[in-house]
């Protein structure tokens, strides 16, 4: 346990940022799925609809550095990628 008064005060701030980090983590995993969903359901209104919600918030989460900017360009690219072939396809 911390003995500094300034130490005391860092793992409160620890404790809060980690849960907090850890919802939006979670949030932005949801929405991610939700668009994986949709496309193997061959839903295209849905995957279209959801993609934009999924990029906005990978968006978000890479400027809070909650992931990695490449991770987050990754992630919005294949979800892109496989929206699309549902309206190649369709």
């Amino acid at each position: 346990m911390a003995n500094h008064k300034s130490a005391i005060k860092r793992a409160r701030q620890n404790v809060k940022r980690n849960e907090r980090n850890r919802q939006q983590r979670s949030r932005m995993n949801t929405i991610v799925k939700k668009v994986a969903s949709a496309v193997s359901e061959n839903n295209q209104e849905i995957a279209q609809e959801a993609l934009g919600e999924a990029l906005k918030t990978l968006d978000k989460s890479a400027s809070r550095r909650l992931i990695h900017r490449k991770k987050a360009a990754r992630k919005k690219s294949r979800l892109t990628r496989a929206v699309n072939k549902l309206t190649v396809g369709a």
